[in-house]
C-alpha cells in the first residue's frame, strides 16, 4: 500500500533509525480523543485496535489526564526504596476486585509475566518440594505472553526465536483447549500451568465452554497453580471484569497489564495468594519504576471508570453486536468470526488474500485495526465506543471486504 509523500517521507525518516521489530500499517498518527485519532495529513480514523487492549478508556480520558497532572505535580517516582502514599489504596484495589491476596505491581505486561514464573517457581521448590532446578511450568500452544528471552522460549512462534538461543528451559507445552493433555502433562515436577483464558496474539482464540474450570479442577486436585494472564483479556474487555468470572473459577495468580494503565502509562501486576507471593523476600525481585506514584493514581482511576456505571454490560451487548454484524457479512474471504466481548477475530481466506491486505482497505477507509499473525482480524475497539461508531465500522469493514472480492 503507497503512503501519501508526508507520511512516507516520515515513515521513511524513521525507519533510517529505528530498529525494525515492528511491521507498522504506513500511517503516522499524531493525535487522540475518545475512539478516533489523526494523522499528521489531518484524516481521521475510528480506532478498533485500543492498543491491544491498553486504551479500553479510549484516547485522553479527561479524568484521567486530571489525575496524571495532579500526581505529576505532587511526586511521580521514588522508586520501591520507600513507601508512599499511593501504593496501598492501588493494592487493596486490586485485591478487592481480584478477591487475590496480594499484588506485586510492575510495568509492561511481560515484566508481570516473569514476575508470575519466579513465583511460580520458587513456590514449587519452597512449598511443593520439588528439587531445585527441576521445576516445570505447562502451557499452551499458540501462546502468546511478550517476548522476553524466558517468555519467547515457550512460544510456539518460531519467528520469535530465531537466533535467539539458548534459551530458558522448564515449560511443557500441550494443546490449548485439551484438559486431558493438561492432566497427561503434570509430574511431581509440575509447579504451575500458566493460560491464557482466551488466546489473543493467536488470533481470538476461545476455548471450549467449561475447559478453564475443568482445568481448574485438576489444577487444584494436582497441588498446581493455575496462573492466568489476563493482560489482554482483563479489565473488561470480555464484558466481565476479569474472563476467569465466565467460567466462575478463582486462579491461584493473575496477571493483568494493558487497559491497568489506562492508555496513559505501562501499568501490569502479578496477584496472587498470599501462600505464593509470600516466596518473595527482599532482594529476590524488583523494578524501579513498578508501583510508581504516578502509574498508580492512573491505574486506580482507571479501574474506577471501569467499575462505574454499566460499562461492562454494554460491553456484553455491544460485543453481541459486533459479533452479529461481522457474521452477516457473506464473503468467500472469510472463514470464521469468532470473539467475546468486544474483542473479536475475524479469520480471514489466505488463499485468497491476506488479513493485511484488508487492514490496509480499512486505514483507507477510516477504520484502523491489526491483524494477527497473517490470517485474523482483530476487532478490539475502546470500551466506550458508541453503538453507532460501532456499526459505522462494521459497514467500512463490509465495504473493504466487498472491494477485496
Amino acid at each position: 500500500m503507497r503512503a501519501n509523500m508526508k507520511t512516507s517521507t516520515w515513515i521513511d525518516a524513521e525507519n533510517a533509525h529505528c530498529a525494525q521489530n515492528y511491521y507498522p500499517l504506513p500511517v503516522v498518527l499524531t493525535k487522540g480523543k475518545g475512539v478516533w485519532l489523526w494523522d499528521i495529513e489531518g484524516k481521521r480514523y475510528l480506532d478498533m485496535m485500543s492498543a491491544y487492549s491498553a486504551v479500553s478508556l479510549g484516547h485522553s480520558h479527561p479524568r484521567l489526564l486530571q489525575v496524571l497532572t495532579e500526581q505529576a505535580h505532587k511526586l511521580c517516582v521514588v522508586s520501591r526504596a520507600f513507601h508512599t502514599d499511593t501504593m496501598r489504596p492501588f493494592l487493596e484495589k486490586l485485591c478487592q476486585i481480584s478477591g487475590l491476596d496480594m499484588a506485586l505491581p510492575m510495568n509492561t505486561g511481560v515484566e508481570a509475566v516473569e514476575t508470575a514464573i519466579k513465583a511460580a517457581r520458587r513456590w514449587g521448590v519452597e512449598k511443593k518440594g520439588i528439587p531445585d532446578g527441576q521445576v516445570e511450568i505447562i502451557v499452551a500452544k499458540n501462546n502468546f505472553h511478550g517476548r522476553t528471552l524466558t517468555v519467547i522460549s515457550f512460544s510456539s512462534d518460531e519467528s520469535y526465536k530465531t537466533h535467539f538461543g539458548p534459551f530458558t528451559p522448564g515449560f511443557v507445552e500441550i494443546p490449548f483447549g485439551d484438559e486431558i493433555a493438561l492432566k497427561k502433562a503434570i509430574t511431581t515436577n509440575t509447579c504451575a500451568f500458566l493460560v491464557e483464558p482466551i488466546q489473543g496474539e493467536a488470533g481470538i482464540q476461545i476455548p471450549p465452554q467449561g475447559w478453564l474450570k475443568r482445568c481448574a479442577k485438576i489444577c487444584q486436585e494436582n497441588n498446581v497453580l493455575l496462573i492466568l494472564d489476563e493482560i489482554q483479556s482483563g479489565l473488561g474487555r470480555t464484558g466481565k471484569l476479569f474472563a476467569f468470572e465466565h467460567e466462575e473459577i478463582m486462579p491461584d495468580g493473575l496477571i493483568l497489564g494493558k487497559a491497568l494503565g489506562g492508555g496513559i502509562l505501562p501499568v501490569s501486576a502479578f496477584l496472587a495468594k498470599k501462600e505464593i507471593m509470600s516466596v518473595f523476600t527482599p532482594g529476590s525481585h524488583g523494578s524501579t519504576f513498578g508501583g510508581n506514584p504516578l502509574a498508580t493514581r492512573v491505574a486506580l482511576e482507571a479501574i474506577s471508570l471501569i467499575q462505574e456505571g454499566d460499562l461492562l454490560e454494554r460491553t456484553q451487548m455491544l460485543g453481541e453486536e459486533l459479533l452479529q454484524g461481522l457474521r452477516a457479512i457473506k464473503s468467500p474471504l472469510i472463514r470464521e468470526v469468532r470473539g467475546k466481548g468486544l474483542w473479536v477475530g475475524v479469520e480471514i481466506n489466505t488463499q485468497k488474500i491476506s488479513a493485511r491486505k484488508v487492514c490496509e482497505k480499512m486505514m483507507e477507509l477510516g477504520v484502523l485495526s491489526k491483524e494477527a499473525h497473517d490470517s485474523v482480524i482483530r476487532f478490539a475497539p475502546p470500551l466506550i465506543i458508541e453503538r453507532e461508531n460501532l456499526h459505522w465500522a462494521i459497514e467500512q469493514f463490509t465495504k473493504a471486504i466487498q472491494f477485496l472480492s
